[in-house]
C-alpha cells in the first residue's frame, strides 16, 4: 500500500468506497489531494441504470474534479477503458505517483508506467491504520451486498490486517 499525499482515483474504487463506507469522507482524511479525471466524473454522473453513488460523489466537494477531457495517449486508449486510461494519463500529466484502480489490466498498465497502486481495499486499510474506526468485515459485507466483487484472497488479506479473521 503506497504512502502518498496525492491520489488519482478511478470509477470502480469511488463506487466501492461509497458502497462500503457510505460516502467518500475517508478520502479527505487520508489524502491531501484526490484528483478525479473528467472522464471518471462523467462515468459517475451518468449514473448507470440506478444512479448509485451520484449523490455522494456530487457532495464530495473536496475532490479535485477535472473540468476538461484529457488528451490520452493512444496506447492507453487502446489498452484500457476510458476511466482507467484517464486516471493513468492524469497521474502522469500531474506527476502524481499513486493511482487507485481495482481492475487487473488497469493496475498492470499503471505499473508499466511507473505508477504506484492502491485499490478500494488498500484505501480502507490505510484509513483504519490512521485511526478511522470501522469494522473491515462490515464494510466488505456492504460492498458485496451492493454488487462489488472482491476476491476471497483480497478479503482475507484485509481482515487479517486487523485480526478480524
Amino acid at each position: 500500500m503506497p504512502e502518498t499525499e496525492s491520489l488519482v482515483i478511478n470509477t470502480g474504487p469511488l463506487l466501492a468506497l461509497i458502497a462500503g463506507y457510505g460516502d467518500l469522507s475517508l478520502l479527505r482524511r487520508i489524502y491531501k489531494r484526490v484528483l478525479v479525471p473528467f472522464e471518471v466524473c462523467r462515468e459517475i454522473e451518468t449514473g448507470g441504470t440506478t444512479s448509485f453513488g451520484v449523490k455522494e460523489f456530487n457532495q464530495s466537494d473536496f475532490l479535485e474534479k477535472q473540468s476538461k477531457p484529457l488528451n490520452i495517449v493512444q496506447y492507453l486508449n487502446n489498452s484500457l477503458d476510458l476511466g482507467e486510461a484517464s486516471v493513468i494519463q492524469l497521474a502522469l500529466n500531474e506527476n502524481i505517483h499513486t493511482v487507485c484502480i481495482d481492475e487487473t489490466v488497469g493496475r498492470r498498465v499503471a505499473r508499466l508506467n511507473g505508477l504506484s497502486l492502491t485499490g478500494s481495499i488498500g484505501v480502507l486499510i490505510r484509513a483504519k491504520k490512521i485511526g478511522l474506526n470501522f469494522l473491515m468485515q462490515d464494510v466488505i459485507n456492504r460492498m458485496q451486498s451492493n454488487g462489488i466483487y472482491l476476491s476471497r484472497k483480497v478479503i482475507d488479506f484485509a481482515l487479517r490486517q486487523f485480526n478480524e479473521i
